[in-house]
């Protein structure tokens, strides 16, 4: 029988059954009414302290019984009502936060009058901040959990003293001893037991440590001594008392120090081994609490496929990846999981496994601490507590009840343990080390030279004077090492190329001072695998891997090799990200930036990928680069005119029309892109505002940061070439091209207008429909009028390209303009004797485009097909079609040209020459010269 299953009625009165309820209706049966029916909320739990005070208790006596009252009332919700879990949590979170808010208010009340007020040397009050960590922090907290606290004072100073003068203290000792309040207003036991344990095992240099931190010190401590298990910790830091330091802004100055400790910059799978470190630590603890006790060994938070392992699961990936993507920073361990989905790091139904486990062991977990109040998470013994948490939880018996547990757990358990793997080395790799190889010493090289064959050992060697490899910590050479033995087994067994192994190796080398990255090879052997691949494939991808580290994590992702890019969920998740950015206050023009630089390097990665491993065609290569240039060119104008200071309205109506490869849709690796910019605006200072946004736009997309940059911009297209506007008013544009007064466009121009096309202000509708586990991601709503104006705008161009393209002609004269423009490019592009040049030799790509670019400009008016901006081999097709072009030239061109292309992108791909033997493309350029025969003689 599954939960859920049982009527209201089988509940009833349910919660007489806890031993914690028998209790507390016999000690405070007049109390109870004094908390309002219903779910505690923070106005309800106010209003009952009020009235705890007002009938003469002390504070720590309100407080207390205040708890009880919660308590009562929170088993009733759950265990008879079936409330959900975070009904529950968040009224233990509101009760903790209300009663911190209160201790703090309390004892600066006590404070100030011997000591007068905590001062900074700027003569502002000090502030005290509360951090609640855990899940205090993520306002989790269980009904009988401890508060995990760290207490940050801003600045040091001084007291103010009293009014005589004396009574002066410094501002740590005046917080050291609001602490101690603190303390004893919330967690000392009293004859009504206490209202929260309080742990403060969590701050810096835990119980050794002080009680109580300024920010200048908590931030050397992170930064000198901060423990990888502290940045778990910190994740789920929070503010949460005293209320005022919240609402007036101040504890903000927190982020500033937590956020970098936690979250790196950089991938950052060293955590692994930290990780799997603690947790190791904790069933070590789990194991001898239960020696001895079996029963101890059903432990629902600690014991296998428990709480903390579902906790750890989301942690670490959140940890490893937060740095570089701020949407997945959040607390909740549920909201987590559904972040990871969404971004495409967890499968959705494995995070919807998580969260039901997640929800079932917390209410199993409540329900254990409901029978006594005791902060246990084992499950009881006595047959009687059983089949009651089993009722509570909607299963008809003992039986169903455990199965459904052991189900749950045995789920977490899997997962758990396929996140963290093995301890990342490779066993058969372990097995291949002869028997003088120095395991124990990963230092010592010449057991790893001995596994890799002679022609390498030269290059090995130099490590030995490498200081990048002398500098490393034992750990990160342990890395090393462990790494170069799986690396030597697969060149053995043929799975790599030396050529892989040299490349792997200059890469390791360069990055050495961040052996995150060889964790991450460590703990991903098919990305490593795959790395492998990549770099043995050809020289560009594996330079590239060189500037762009952080892009092999790419190569973890299960949809690399299904997937096509998808320009709108592309959008979409920068725009999640950088409002998760703008969450935090982190959405400043150099994060923004990099955001983009990030985003682009792992799309045009998983391309490159795709790629190589000969899954998609050149043409499609071209068309998923060109895809992802229009999506960062939207995005970019989006971000940048918001940060411009002098504008005068919501959007910009700015067109940006794509020349060349971009115009087309031919986008190589590193191309640049060819723009010119339009705007259509009345407004009087248009030209003065829309120049500014336009060079703002080009420092964006042009501008090396830490991240590298995105493309070189080539505006020589515009009006007038260099000496014209860097932007135009859209009618001066559409004169200029369609030869309306003195200053007119030269044929040359009208060539190029043949592949213009205006960036489409939005994304189209992706090529292949999404992989059934690819992150669901919400639309943004639009603005109907502004999507209105653009669309506007790109029907004006499609009408100047119209009325260019289709404009009567003199043929014979336009074939003499094109050829005499042809003589120029091949002058200034000399090919060394008895070589093809695959793009401007005869015969070559540059022939087809042209000979095509006459056939758009000639007879567009006559034959509409042609018109289209649909590539030069469809464009020969058709003009072949319309019977402009002998029969099979056009397309046996077309294809020539297909080959061409394909042939220039391996060799740019290894960086080679595209100048080859006239024999190695001689059908091509036959096929070529053809059509140009057929065209212009």
């Amino acid at each position: 029988m599954t939960r859920g299953a049982l009527l209201p009625a089988d509940t009833a009165g349910a919660a007489r059954h806890s031993r914690l309820v028998q209790r507390l209706r016999r000690r405070y049966e007049s109390e109870l009414p004094l908390l309002a029916p219903g779910v505690p909320d923070p106005a309800m739990l106010r209003e009952s302290l009020q009235c705890l005070l007002a009938q003469g208790h002390d504070t720590a006596a309100a407080l207390r019984i205040l708890r009880q009252l919660v308590m009562e009332r929170l088993v009733v919700l759950d265990c008879e009502q079936a409330a959900p879990l975070a009904t529950i949590t968040s009224a233990v979170t509101q009760l903790a936060e209300l009663a911190l808010d209160t201790a703090c208010q309390s004892a600066f009340a006590q404070l100030d009058e011997r000591h007068g007020a905590p001062m900074t040397e700027a003569g502002q009050r000090a502030e005290l901040w509360v951090i609640g960590m855990g899940k205090l922090g993520a306002r989790e907290l269980n009904v009988s959990s401890d508060v995990d606290l760290i207490y940050v004072y801003d600045e040091d100073g001084e007291t103010a003293g009293r009014a005589d003068g004396r009574g002066q203290i410094t501002v740590q000792e005046y917080f050291t001893r609001a602490v101690k309040i603190i303390y004893g207003l919330i967690g000392d036991t009293t004859e009504h037991g206490f209202v929260f344990r309080v742990d403060l095992a969590l701050r810096p240099n835990g119980n050794s440590g002080p009680t109580v931190c300024s920010l200048d010190a908590l931030e050397e401590y992170m930064l000198v001594q901060g423990r990888e298990w502290e940045r778990f910790a910190w994740m789920k830091s929070r503010a949460v008392a005293p209320r005022a330091a919240i609402t007036n802004g101040s504890a903000q100055a927190l982020r500033g120090v937590v956020l970098p400790f936690v979250f790196r910059r950089y991938l950052d799978y060293a955590v692994f081994e930290s990780l799997r470190t603690l947790h190791q630590q904790i069933r070590d603890h789990a194991s001898k609490r239960s020696a001895g006790r079996p029963e101890r060994a059903n432990d629902v938070k600690l014991s296998r496929g428990g709480i903390r392992e579902i906790e750890f699961t989301v942690q670490l990936l959140q940890v490893v990846r937060g740095g570089q993507f701020p949407e997945l920073r959040t607390r909740p361990t549920l909201e987590a999981l559904q972040r990871l989905a969404r971004a495409g790091l967890m499968p959705a139904d494995t995070a919807d496994g998580l969260a039901r486990a997640y929800v079932f062991l917390r209410q199993v977990e409540h329900r254990i601490q409901y029978l006594d109040d005791q902060q246990t998470h084992v499950l009881p013994t006595a047959d009687a507590d059983l089949d009651w948490l089993g009722r509570t939880m909607g299963f008809d018996s003992t039986c169903a009840f455990l199965g459904e547990l052991d189900t749950h757990r045995e789920f977490v358990a899997e997962e758990f343990d396929r996140l963290l793997g093995n301890d990342g080395g490779c066993k058969s790799c372990q097995k291949k080390a002869p028997p003088g190889a120095p395991a124990a010493a990963p230092s010592d090289l010449d057991g790893l030279l001995s596994l890799f064959p002679e022609s390498m050992h030269a290059r090995l060697t130099e490590w030995r004077e490498q200081p990048r490899v002398e500098g490393l910590r034992d750990a990160a050479l342990g890395r090393l090492w462990r790494l170069m033995q799986r690396t030597a087994q697969w060149l053995d067994e043929g799975r790599t190329s030396e050529v892989g192994v040299l490349r792997l190796l200059d890469w390791i080398e360069s990055l050495l001072r961040r052996d995150s990255y060889l964790a991450l090879l460590l703990e991903r052997p098919a990305v490593h695998e795959r790395l492998l691949r990549l770099l043995g494939a050809a020289r560009w991808p594996a330079r590239y891997v060189m500037q762009h580290p952080g892009v092999i994590d790419e190569l973890a992702s299960p949809r690399l090799l299904t997937d096509r890019f998808d320009a709108a969920a592309f959008e979409r998740e920068l725009e999640w990200r950088r409002e998760a950015l703008a969450s935090t206050g982190e959405d400043d023009e150099e994060n923004l930036l990099n955001l983009l630089r990030r985003a682009h390097h792992a799309e045009l990665f998983r391309t490159l990928v795709r790629d190589l491993e000969r899954l998609i065609t050149v043409e499609q290569v071209a068309d998923d680069l060109s895809a992802l240039a229009d999506a960062v060119l939207r995005l970019t104008l989006r971000w940048c005119w918001p940060l411009l200071r002098q504008k005068h309205r919501d959007t910009p109506h700015l067109g940006i029309v794509a020349y060349g490869k971009l115009g087309g849709k031919e986008l190589g690796y590193g191309s640049d892109l060819d723009l010119v910019f339009v705007f259509d605006d009345e407004h009087e200072d248009a030209q003065e505002i829309y120049s500014a946004f336009v060079r703002k736009l080009i420092n964006w997309l042009t501008i090396k940061t830490a991240e590298g940059d995105l493309f070189e911009i080539d505006t020589a297209l515009r009006p007038n070439g260099g000496s014209g506007l860097l932007v135009t008013p859209f009618e001066a544009y559409a004169d200029y091209q369609e030869n309306r007064g003195s200053n007119t466009a030269w044929t040359w121009e009208h060539q190029a207008m043949t592949r213009a096309r205006m960036v489409p202000p939005r994304c189209p509708p992706p090529s292949t429909p999404p992989h059934p586990d690819a992150p669901h991601i919400v639309e943004a709503p639009r603005d109907a009028q502004a999507d209105a104006d653009a669309d506007a705008l790109v029907a004006r161009f499609d009408a100047v390209r119209h009325a260019v393209i289709t404009a009567p002609r003199d043929r014979e004269a336009l074939k003499g303009e094109i050829i005499t423009m042809r003589e120029k490019m091949r002058n200034a592009h000399p090919v060394r004797d008895g070589l093809f040049d695959l793009k401007h030799s005869p015969g070559g790509m540059v022939d087809a485009e042209f000979a095509t670019q006459y056939l758009v400009l000639a007879h567009s008016r006559d034959h509409p097909a042609l018109e289209p901006n649909l590539g030069n081999i469809a464009l020969l097709r058709r003009a072949e079609d319309a019977g402009l072009l002998p029969t099979g030239v056009g397309a046996a061109a077309g294809d020539a040209y297909r080959e061409l292309r394909r042939a220039q992108h391996v060799a740019r791909l290894d960086e080679q020459a595209t100048q080859l033997p006239p024999e190695a493309m001689a059908a091509e350029c036959a096929a070529i010269q053809r059509l140009w025969q057929a065209v212009f003689v």
